[in-house]
């Protein structure tokens, strides 16, 4: 009654252990971790990166309003378009 398997309770430490690691790891908490660890340890995007990518997000966002001002020009093309008698339209090529 007194022998314990210690085997046994090591295995199923292990597998629970390895269960609880997994699970913090990919949680917010362990992302927050990870982040608080790669700022300590340096490996964050350097200020060079890191400005090229703001550079480069400054571009999307204005190729995104250009699209955008294309369309709205392209809709209202297309109504007047529309509008228009099949006489008032000029010849194909013209």
């Amino acid at each position: 009654m007194g022998h314990v398997d210690w085997t046994g309770m090591f295995a199923i430490l292990m597998v629970f252990g390895t269960g609880m690691v997994g699970l913090v790891a990919f949680s917010p908490i362990g992302r927050a971790i990870a982040g608080a660890i790669q700022k300590k340890s340096g490996t964050g995007l350097a200020p060079e990166v890191r400005a090229l990518l703001e550079e480069q997000a400054d571009r999307m966002d204005a190729l995104q309003q250009q699209v955008s001002e294309l369309a709205e020009r392209q809709d209202f093309a297309e109504r007047l378009l529309a509008k228009a008698q099949p006489g008032q339209l000029p010849a194909a090529g013209s």
